[in-house]
C-alpha cells in the first residue's frame, strides 16, 4: 500500500486531499484511471494475494511434520507440546487430505482427544472425538476414545453406546477384544449401586439475559446530528438496549487468543476453518456460525457402517455426526464465508477495511448477489466525518477501497462494478465505519482460580488492575447511534457478540444517552481525550465534561502550590490552554441541547472552589504558567518536572519488581521515598500519586504486609473518588482489591466495601455482573461468612 501512495502523482494528490464528500465520484474515477493503466497495482495485487496464500494456506507436508512431532512428544508424556502440535496441524491440514487410509483432519482431532484425556480435559476430548467423527464416522480409535471419556465424566449410557460402536467399525479381533474388555468394565460401573452420577453438559451459549421494556427514541441535535433520547425518565441500572452486530471482525492481536466468532478466549482444543488456516473457533458452533467452507458428512457415504448397527446405535451415530439445523443460526449471513475461497484476503488488510468488506458483502447476499451503488450510502445510514479527515487519511481510504473493490470483484456470485461511483460510495463506508464502529472487549481480571485452597486470598492475588482487552471491532446499526461524552450516561458492555446498554445515573425524559468512545473525565485530562477523539473518530469533542470547568481536569495533572499548606493547584501551559478553550466556547455549547440532564455533582463550583479562586477559573487568560490558582504563589515547574521523573524511575522499578514476585527491601524503601516527592511536588489529587499509591499497595501485599498495603489502597481510592463519580465503575475495581485485602485481615468495614461494590457493578452490568466477574460472587460468600461468624461469637 506504502508503494502505491508514493506512486500517486501529487496533483491527483492534491485534488483528493482538498476532495469532499460530492467530488468523490470524480477523485475516485481519477484514481481508478491512473491504477488500472499502473502495472505496479496489479502487482501490488499479486502479492497481497500471495501473501495472503502464505499466510492461510493449508499445507499436507507441514501438517504432517507437525503430527509426528506431536506423536513423539506424547510417547515421551510431554502433553503440553503433544498438544501444541497437533492443534498446529490442524490449522494447516487440508480437509480432504488422508494419511495411512485415514483421514489427516480425522487423525489429529483424534490424537488431540488421546492427549485431552490424558490431561483430563474429558469434556475437551469428547468435542474432538465428535470433530473426528462428523469428517470419519467409521474411524474406530475416535468411538473408542469418546466412549472412554464419557465413561470417565459417568455418561455411562453414552459411553456404552460409543463403545458398542467402536466394536462394530473396528477390524481387528485384537481391537475387538480390547473394546469389549472395556465395555465390560464400564458395565460393572454402569450397574454399580454407587456409580457416579453424569456431568451436566455445559452450555456455553446460554447467556444471562434479562428483559427490557424501555422505548427510546432517536433525536437530532444541532452539534451531533443524530443521537438515542429517552421518552421516559429512566432510573440507573435499567438496560435500555441489547443488540446483535450488522457485521464484526476480529482484531488482528487476538487472532491466536479469542475465538473468531463470538471474541471468547479460545479453549485448548480450538477449531480451526476447514479451508485455510487463519480463523479459530471455540467450537463447531462458532465455525458454522462464521461460515467458511463448510464440509459436512454424511455418514451414510461411508462405507457400511449403518450394515451391523441396531436402531439405537444407528440413532446414537446420527447424533454425533450429523450437523443439525439448530446448530446453524439461519438469521445471520455468515461473515467468514466469502473470504474463505483459498486465499483469505482480510489477512493482510486493517480490521477496518475487512469489516467494510464483510458490511459489503452482507448487503449484496442481502440484495440477493445485486448491488444498487446509489443504495450504497445508506447501507449503514450513519454519519461521517470525511470532510475533517486530513488528506493522508482520505488518500489512503481511496486506496484502499480500489483494492478492497477489485478484490470483492473475484468472488463468486457477485455482481461489483469496479468505477468511480462505486469506489466512492466505498469511501464513504469507510468513514461510517471509522466513526461509528464498536470496540468489543472483554474484561482481564483475577477470576476466583486466584484464591487459594484454604478460602483465603493468595498474596496480591485480588489486587492487580482489571483491564479492557480489545478483542474484536463491529458495527451495531443502532448501538451506534448513540452519541459520545466523556462524562457518560450509559454504560455499553458485551457478552460473546452481544452488546448490552446500561444507564448508570437516572436519565430524564428527553436527555440523551451518551456513552464513551474513548477515555473519560477521570481517566484523562481534556487535551489529551480530545486529542484522541481527533485522531480516531475526527471530531472535536464538545461534550459537557470538555466544555465545562470540572475538578478532574483541573487537578488531574496539576502540581502542589509551593505554599506547603496551600490545597491550590499550579497548571503547566498545555493544561491552561485547554482550559482557556473551555471558557470561550462554554457560552455558545452551554445552550445546545447535547448538553442533557446529567449533572456534574461530585465536579461542582464547591469542589472546584478548594482549588482555585472564582478570579482565576473565570479567566485563565491572565494566569502564567507555574502560579498558583487560589494564593498566587510561584512554582519552578521544570524543577517540579525534573523531581518527578527522578522520583518515577523508582516506582517503575517496583512496578517491574512485582511482575516478578521479587519485591526487595530496598525497591521498597527507595519507592516509598519517591512517593514521598510526588506527594510534596504534586497536587493531592493529582492522578500519578494514585498510581503509586496502587503500585505500594500490590507491592505490600508481595511481601505479606496486608496492613501496609490496605492503607495505600484506602489512599490510591480517595484520590480517584475526586477524580471520578464515587460510584464510577473504576472505584469498583478499587474497592475489589480494598475489600479483599480486608478480607483477609478480617476487617468489619470489608463488609461495608463488598456491599458498595456491588451496588457499584450491579449498576454497570445488572445481573450479569457475577458471571463476567466470577469473583465478585465469592466476595460476596466470603463476606457473608464472615459475617455469620461474627454474629456465632456474639451470641455466644
Amino acid at each position: 500500500m506504502e508503494k502505491l501512495k508514493l506512486a500517486v502523482p501529487e496533483t491527483l494528490k492534491r485534488m483528493i486531499g482538498e476532495s469532499t464528500p460530492a467530488d468523490l465520484p470524480g477523485t475516485c474515477s481519477s484514481l481508478l484511471e491512473f491504477l488500472l493503466h499502473f502495472q505496479p497495482f496489479h502487482l501490488v495485487l499479486m502479492v497481497e494475494d500471495l501473501a495472503a496464500r502464505s499466510l492461510c494456506g493449508k499445507n499436507k507436508g507441514a501438517a504432517l511434520q507437525l503430527k509426528q512431532k506431536g506423536n513423539h512428544c506424547l510417547l515421551s508424556g510431554d502433553c503440553a507440546n503433544a498438544l501444541a502440535s497437533y492443534s498446529q496441524a490442524l490449522r494447516v491440514a487440508p480437509a480432504d487430505a488422508n494419511d495411512m487410509d485415514k483421514n489427516l483432519v480425522a487423525t489429529l482431532f483424534t490424537n488431540r482427544a488421546s492427549v485431552l484425556h490424558k490431561m483430563n480435559l474429558l469434556k475437551e476430548c469428547v468435542r474432538d472425538c465428535n470433530c473426528a467423527l462428523q469428517i470419519s464416522p467409521s474411524y474406530a480409535k475416535a468411538w473408542y476414545r469418546r466412549g472412554r471419556a464419557n465413561a470417565s465424566m459417568g455418561n455411562y449410557d453414552d459411553a456404552i453406546h460409543d463403545l458398542n460402536v467402536a466394536k462394530v467399525v473396528e477390524l481387528s479381533s485384537t481391537g475387538k477384544r480390547q473394546i469389549e474388555s472395556e465395555l465390560k468394565t464400564i458395565l460393572d460401573q454402569y450397574n454399580s449401586p454407587i456409580n457416579l452420577p453424569a456431568q451436566q453438559p455445559e452450555d456455553k451459549f446460554n447467556i444471562l439475559d434479562e428483559s427490557h421494556q424501555i422505548k427510546l427514541q432517536c433525536v437530532t441535535t444541532p452539534d451531533k446530528a443524530r443521537g438515542m433520547a429517552s421518552i421516559n425518565d429512566i432510573p440507573p441500572a435499567s438496560l435500555v438496549h441489547t443488540e446483535e452486530p450488522f457485521a464484526a471482525i476480529i482484531l488482528k492481536q487476538c487472532r491466536d487468543t479469542h475465538c473468531h466468532y463470538c471474541f471468547n478466549e479460545l479453549p485448548v482444543n480450538e477449531v480451526p476453518c476447514k479451508a485455510c488456516s487463519i480463523p479459530l473457533y471455540c467450537s463447531q458452533h462458532c465455525q458454522f456460525q462464521a461460515g467458511g467452507k463448510i464440509l459436512q458428512n454424511n455418514p451414510k457415504n461411508h462405507g457400511s457402517i449403518h450394515e451391523n448397527l441396531s436402531n439405537n446405535l444407528e440413532k446414537h451415530v446420527a447424533e454425533v455426526t450429523l450437523v443439525t439445523d439448530s446448530e446453524i443460526d439461519t438469521e445471520h449471513i455468515p461473515e467468514h464465508k466469502h473470504e474463505c475461497q483459498g486465499v483469505h484476503w482480510p489477512a493482510v488488510f486493517p480490521s477496518e477495511i475487512v469489516l467494510a468488506g464483510r458490511v459489503l458483502v452482507k448487503s449484496l447476499i442481502e440484495r440477493r448477489g445485486s448491488l444498487n451503488y446509489t443504495d450504497l450510502s445508506k447501507t449503514l445510514d450513519l454519519s461521517h466525518h470525511y470532510s475533517q479527515m486530513s488528506p493522508e487519511s482520505k488518500l489512503e481510504l481511496h486506496l484502499y477501497s480500489s483494492v478492497l473493490l477489485s478484490c470483492l470483484q473475484h468472488v463468486n456470485g457477485f455482481e461489483l462494478q469496479l468505477n468511480g461511483f462505486s469506489i466512492a460510495q466505498a469511501v464513504i463506508l469507510i468513514s461510517q465505519i471509522r466513526v461509528n464502529s464498536m470496540t468489543i472487549v472483554r474484561m482481564k481480571s483475577i477470576d476466583v482460580h486466584g484464591i487459594n485452597e484454604f478460602g483465603k486470598f493468595s498474596s496480591g492475588a485480588l489486587t492487580s488492575n482489571v483491564e479492557q482487552v480489545k478483542v474484536g471491532q463491529a458495527i451495531y446499526k443502532t448501538g451506534s447511534l448513540f452519541n459520545h461524552s466523556c462524562q457518560p450516561n450509559i454504560h455499553a458492555y458485551f457478552l460473546s457478540r452481544t452488546l448490552f446498554i446500561r444507564t448508570t445515573e437516572l436519565v430524564a425524559a428527553g436527555s440523551p444517552f451518551e456513552l464513551s468512545y474513548g477515555p473519560q473525565v477521570g481517566q484523562w485530562d481534556c487535551k489529551d481525550r480530545t486529542r484522541v477523539l481527533e485522531d480516531e473518530y475526527s471530531f472535536r469533542c464538545q461534550c459537557i465534561g470538555c466544555s465545562k470547568e470540572n475538578l478532574s481536569d483541573l487537578v488531574i495533572n496539576a502540581f502542589h502550590c509551593a505554599k506547603p499548606d496551600c490545597s491550590g493547584i499550579v497548571l503547566d501551559s498545555c493544561v491552561l490552554n485547554c482550559e482557556n478553550q473551555k471558557i470561550r466556547h462554554s457560552p455558545s455549547i452551554a445552550s445546545t441541547s447535547s448538553m442533557g440532564t446529567h449533572m456534574q455533582d461530585d465536579f461542582s463550583n464547591d469542589a472546584i472552589h478548594k482549588v482555585a479562586q472564582d478570579a482565576y477559573v473565570n479567566n485563565l487568560t491572565s494566569v502564567n504558567p507555574g502560579y498558583c490558582l487560589k494564593c498566587g504563589s510561584y512554582c519552578d515547574l521544570e524543577s517540579s518536572y525534573a523531581a518527578i521523573n527522578k522520583a518515577w524511575k523508582y516506582i517503575r522499578r517496583l512496578q517491574d519488581a512485582i511482575v516478578s514476585e521479587d519485591v526487595s527491601s530496598t525497591t521498597l524503601s527507595d519507592a516509598l521515598r519517591s512517593l514521598h516527592v510526588l506527594r510534596s511536588t504534586l497536587h493531592a489529587h493529582n492522578k500519578t500519586i494514585a498510581e503509586a499509591e496502587d503500585s505500594l499497595a500490590q507491592a505490600f501485599c508481595v511481601v505479606g504486609d496486608l496492613q501496609g498495603a490496605m492503607e495505600h489502597c484506602k489512599a490510591s481510592i480517595e484520590i480517584l473518588e475526586n477524580l471520578y463519580n464515587p460510584n464510577h465503575i473504576v472505584i469498583g475495581y478499587e474497592l475489589v482489591k480494598l475489600s479483599s485485602i480486608q478480607l483477609t485481615l478480617g476487617e468489619s468495614t470489608a463488609l461495608d466495601r463488598i456491599s458498595r461494590l456491588d451496588g457499584i457493578f450491579s449498576c454497570y452490568y445488572g445481573s450479569q455482573a457475577d458471571f463476567i466477574f466470577p469473583y465478585l460472587e465469592f466476595l460476596k460468600r466470603q463476606g457473608r461468612r464472615q459475617l455469620r461468624g461474627k454474629l456465632t461469637e456474639t451470641l455466644a
